[in-house]
């Protein structure tokens, strides 16, 4: 029998598994030659991730991309999302970004794209996509309301897409919940060690904003003098992790126990292929290895 509890680290364990697959996105040359091709900047990432994301909002403004994404600051969000619809419009980036998506993962996986074991992963992971209750969640909603592509591999990668932005829109109103700005966010998931406080300089929030941040969460009680976390931050973040977790388990519901062993097992050379693709960074803002897992 499969209880809630079970969802709710199947939620977890689901995000580790598939996670590292969608962020290749974000750093795979293949992409960035699709984008390249549009007139986009690809010097850095950041001119490519911004529309990459966002384009199922339809070519949203800062302003509502620094809403979606939160953690960004919004100076960023400005210099990035603000101009990149003034190069391709949401159709061009999002037929590129399937492009790339498509020459990404026939380079890193080749002939296993054809075997029945992934059509199998496919058809269980689309079935998850398609349960998720997108309400008040902006980015999996607009994902979600893509057509879905012929080939199985970019069904599996949208499905993929609209599960990980389903749980991304929860982990933010997890924070509001908590009353966790998105520097304070950041600040408070340095301190439990998610990453080293440098690792979220990408998110460029100005030293001082980084500073009142810490300075609002030590009055709380959340960090020490030395921006550690103190007890109560770490029980706070804990609770974030855990309704996050209870927020994203809903579409997992979809399938049975031995179902949910089969994605980890059917899904394990994909995530290894993308592990060892070289691609993704080795330490990121995620935490997805560094934050234990809630003890239900």
């Amino acid at each position: 029998m499969t209880t809630d509890i079970s969802y709710f680290q199947a939620a977890r364990r689901m995000w580790q598994q598939l996670e590292p697959v969608h962020a290749l996105v974000y750093y795979a040359p293949e992409v960035f030659a699709e984008f390249a091709a549009l007139g986009y900047d690809t010097g850095t990432r950041w001119p490519t991730y911004f529309p990459l994301r966002s384009a199922p909002l339809t070519a949203p403004g800062p302003r509502r991309v620094a809403s979606a994404f939160y953690s960004f600051s919004p100076h960023m969000v400005a210099e990035y999302a603000g101009p990149a619809w003034d190069v391709a419009s949401t159709e061009q980036v999002l037929a590129a970004r399937l492009r790339g998506v498509d020459r990404m993962l026939r380079t890193i996986m080749g002939d296993q794209l054809g075997t029945p074991e992934f059509a199998e992963l496919t058809g269980l992971v689309r079935r998850v996509a398609e349960a998720a209750d997108t309400s008040g969640r902006p980015l999996a909603a607009g994902n979600a309301d893509l057509a879905w592509p012929d080939e199985p591999h970019l069904v599996l990668w949208q499905a993929i897409t609209i599960i990980r932005e389903q749980r991304g829109d929860g982990h933010v109103a997890a924070l509001l919940t908590h009353e966790l700005d998105p520097c304070e966010a950041l600040v408070s998931f340095a301190a439990i060690g998610a990453a080293p406080a440098a690792t979220f300089d990408s998110r460029q929030w100005s030293a001082d904003a980084w500073a009142a941040a810490a300075d609002r969460l030590r009055s709380r009680g959340w960090i020490d003098a030395d921006g550690a976390a103190t007890e109560r931050g770490a029980a706070g973040r804990d609770q974030v992790e855990r309704l996050t977790d209870r927020l994203a388990a809903g579409p997992w519901r979809t399938l049975t126990e031995t179902e949910l062993a089969r994605v980890v097992e059917l899904n394990e050379p994909v995530l290894t292929a993308a592990l060892l693709s070289g691609l993704l960074p080795a330490t990121s803002t995620l935490g997805i290895t560094t934050v234990p897992a809630p003890q239900w």
